[in-house]
């Protein structure tokens, strides 16, 4: 039996599609801005392996992961780029973040202390970035450590430092003050530290102003098709296509019920329902449990009863049983179904709806034509 044949559930990613979005976020830009690419995460699920050398293709040299183990894994594939690391120095991984050429992220004064020491060690300037805390409370050195920084410049001393950098907290709500008061605190800190080219745009602070901009941008969703401006037009294509196949069609009875916890009942004579071979071991949401849409060729239907570990049900009442039929294929995001859409109606975001797609899927890669 071939691949073909035997799998009921896959998604196709377009190379070429997360290209055009790149190139889409390039061109908000101004001359000598550089325009990075955010692949942690598998690149958000999609495939970094794939996804990555297809983004350097088309301009990328700089590119982020969250972990070293992750830039580990791209560096073969990407032996002339830039890789930066988000989540930052761990004690005992500066050997291998020195071997495979990876830049940390320096989070704190200690991940500072802990980079300037193996640079002294090998009598070298190593390259960092330095993550300034504006408001996200997450990572980044805190007010108290960048006051102590511009204070004392000389703890950078040794390092080679590429890039000084923050994160937006609120970006993909354009009138949010949060925006402008992290804007303005980055701006009079990168005023007191040694110069360096700064970064501070994710996707969403792409669109906001070109205040934003500085040196470098850094998206990462927005590559892979979520809408960088909610409630506006999507600029971004969408970039996959994930399908399962119908197992089964039966006719129900009125007054029975659907899956899991009975939490569908049939009210209606003539229900015709499709099991599909998807569920949330393969990355679609439970939270979807009678919100889920569908569509079976241009027809959608609804999913009902509870998303289980492997399978969904569908309501496929007045579909043409020569389309509604074991061996078919639904579409659960794609052309009629983006991911924006698919992530609302489960009460999520795009961002947990792309990542959550498990290695259980046929993958197939369209290259750029």
């Amino acid at each position: 039996m071939s691949e073909t044949e035997s799998s009921i559930s896959r998604l196709t990613v377009d190379l070429g599609a997360v290209q055009r979005n790149y190139r889409r976020v390039a061109a908000e830009l101004g001359p000598g801005i550089e325009c990075a690419a955010v692949v942690k995460a598998d690149a958000y699920g999609l495939g970094a392996t794939r996804v990555a050398p297809a983004l350097a293709r088309v301009g990328a040299r700089s590119f982020f992961v969250a972990q070293v183990e992750e830039g580990i894994e791209l560096r073969p594939l990407l032996p002339d780029v830039q890789i930066f690391v988000l989540n930052g120095l761990q004690p005992g991984l500066e050997s291998s973040c020195e071997q495979h050429r990876l830049t940390p992220v320096l989070n704190s004064l200690g991940e500072v202390e802990l980079w300037t020491a193996h640079s002294r060690k090998r009598s070298q300037p190593l390259p960092a970035a330095v993550h300034l805390d504006t408001g996200m409370n997450r990572l980044g050195l805190p007010t108290s450590e960048v006051t102590r920084l511009i204070a004392e410049p000389e703890r950078l001393r040794g390092l080679s430092p590429l890039l000084l950098l923050s994160h937006l907290a609120c970006a993909d709500q354009c009138e949010h003050e949060g925006n402008s008061r992290q804007l303005r605190l980055f701006q009079n800190w990168r005023g007191q530290l040694p110069a360096m080219p700064a970064s501070f745009a994710n996707s969403s602070g792409v669109f906001l102003s070109v205040d934003y901009h500085f040196d470098m941008v850094r998206p990462g969703a927005s590559l892979y098709g979520v809408n960088p401006v909610p409630n506006h037009l999507n600029p971004m294509v969408q970039t996959l296509l994930l399908e399962a196949k119908i197992l089964q069609v039966r006719d129900v009875d009125r007054g029975t019920t659907v899956g899991y916890g009975a939490t569908h009942r049939i009210n209606d004579a003539g229900v015709r329902l499709a099991t599909a071979a998807i569920g949330y071991a393969e990355g679609y949401p439970r939270s979807a449990s009678g919100r889920g849409l569908a569509f079976l060729g241009d027809q959608r239907v609804n999913v009902v009863g509870r998303v289980s570990m492997d399978l969904i049900t569908l309501d496929v009442t007045g579909i043409p049983a020569d389309k509604a039929r074991p061996g078919a294929w639904i579409e659960l995001i794609g052309p009629h179904l983006d991911v924006d859409v698919v992530a609302e109606r489960a009460g999520t975001i795009g961002y947990e709806i792309l990542t959550s797609l498990g290695g259980r899927h046929r993958r197939r890669y369209l290259e750029p034509s």
